[in-house]
Formats: structure tokens, C-alpha cells, sequence
């Protein structure tokens, strides 16, 4: 794949994590900061690491699947290796600004 190709389905995965929501909170989980790293293998892995905004997140299994399902059915991605990590520990500070405007906090 070219490094157009990765460019073009990365920008893809980015678009499909922006319509996975935890359930209790109106913003995705793109903008919120949670998403820390997309990175696109040659042969069609993605390696993902995100993070909750608490670790005892109660939707995590609901998220984490939403969010393997979505990536995995965009062409050119052949299988995915998503990692849940808490370092570093998320804040309100790695939220898109039009996040923190719909949550109030602008």
C-alpha cells in the first residue's frame, strides 16, 4: 500500500471513530481525546490505543466492541490490535474544542 493509500484509510478509521459514543456522554470518543494512537500496518493491521475517561468505565465492553467492529469493516483493514491503555491518564484538557463546547466547558 502506498503511503497515500495508508493516508486515505487511516482518515477513514478517524471517520468511523467519530460515530462510536459511550453511551452516557453526547460526544465521540474521537473528539473526547480518547483515541491516542491509530497507526496502519503494510499489511492491513491497525494498531489502536485508547483510553476511558475513568478505568472503571461501565460501557468499556460495549465501546471497545463498537469500536473493533467499525474498523474492522473499512476496506484495506484487515484486522485489528486494539490496546487499552491509561498512561497517560486521560483529562478534559485532550477533549476537540467543539467537545468542551458541547459539554459546557467553554
Amino acid at each position: 500500500m502506498t503511503q497515500e493509500e495508508k493516508l486515505k484509510i487511516e482518515e477513514r478509521i478517524i471517520d468511523v471513530l467519530k460515530t462510536v459514543y459511550d453511551p452516557e456522554i453526547p460526544v465521540n470518543i474521537y473528539d473526547l481525546g480518547l483515541i491516542y494512537k491509530v497507526d496502519l500496518q503494510e499489511d492491513g493491521t491497525l494498531d489502536l490505543d485508547m483510553t476511558f475517561t475513568a478505568p472503571a468505565c461501565p460501557a468499556a465492553d460495549f465501546i471497545l466492541e463498537d469500536v473493533r467492529t467499525k474498523v474492522e469493516s473499512i476496506e484495506g483493514v484487515t484486522s485489528s490490535n486494539i490496546e487499552l491503555v491509561f498512561e497517560p491518564a486521560w483529562d478534559q484538557s485532550m477533549m476537540s474544542y467543539e467537545a468542551r463546547v458541547e459539554l459546557g466547558f467553554e
